[in-house]
């Protein structure tokens, strides 16, 4: 039987990394885990216990007192826990979205974050998305995927999730914020953004998510059979 391999998706905000990798998954009998999720919720933890003011400065000597008791986990239908409590639909709210890059770039949260996905990727099968998955958390990734779209599709998409929701924001605003993470993500001190020499492209914004996902497990199978 063919050995399970690790499947790394990177890429900017919006572009369908989280649903591929989810599809992918699923098709494949891997664990998905999405590293976003676990971001947001510690971006979440900030808020609710007022580590991050107004201006958006965040109580870095604080942050380090609590992280280490922090206990995120992803159940297998990907509801998100943040120290047992279900925290799934407050984490995908415009309030966290507008700070997680920031809380994203602590060098403390990542190095915290990095290890507990390193330990779930040990014995391969899985399939994980985010930002820096092919170039610091699974740098030796049989397979790894930088997945884009255009500022257009990216917007719609994103409206979309969030009209699902019964939120109301207009294109420019969404723009606005996705344009801003994407600036941070890539400019970031720790772990940014990057799109590694081995990773393999694929522009999302004229595929629908079954063609998307046929590419995926086309590559998929190559790896495979080489193995």
């Amino acid at each position: 039987m063919k050995n399970k391999i690790t499947i790394a998706i990177d890429g900017y905000a919006a572009c369908g990394k989280s649903t591929l990798a989810k599809d992918l998954a699923k098709a494949l009998g891997y664990t998905f885990i999405d590293s976003g999720a676990m971001y947001r919720a510690v971006a979440l933890y900030c808020l609710e216990n007022h580590l991050i003011d107004t201006n958006g400065v965040v109580n870095l000597e604080q942050l380090e007192k609590s992280i280490g008791s922090l206990q995120i986990e992803i159940s297998s239908d990907q509801k998100v826990f943040l120290n047992q409590k279900d925290i799934s639909e407050a984490i995908r709210t415009p309030r966290v979205a507008g700070i997680v890059s920031k809380i994203a770039a602590i060098k403390l949260v990542r190095q915290k974050l990095v290890e507990q996905q390193q330990a779930l990727g040990k014995a391969g099968g899985i399939v994980m998305d985010g930002r820096d998955i092919g170039s610091v958390v699974f740098p030796n990734a049989e397979l790894k995927l930088f997945v884009t779209a255009s500022d257009a599709i990216r917007t719609q998409r994103r409206l979309a999730e969030l009209r699902s929701k019964g939120e109301q924001q207009s294109e420019a605003d969404v723009l606005d914020n996705l344009k801003s993470r994407d600036l941070q993500d890539s400019t970031r001190a720790e772990s940014p953004l990057i799109q590694v020499a081995d990773a393999m492209v694929l522009d999302t914004s004229n595929l629908n998510r079954e063609e998307q996902l046929a590419w995926a497990l086309l590559e998929v199978q190559k790896i495979i059979e080489q193995q």
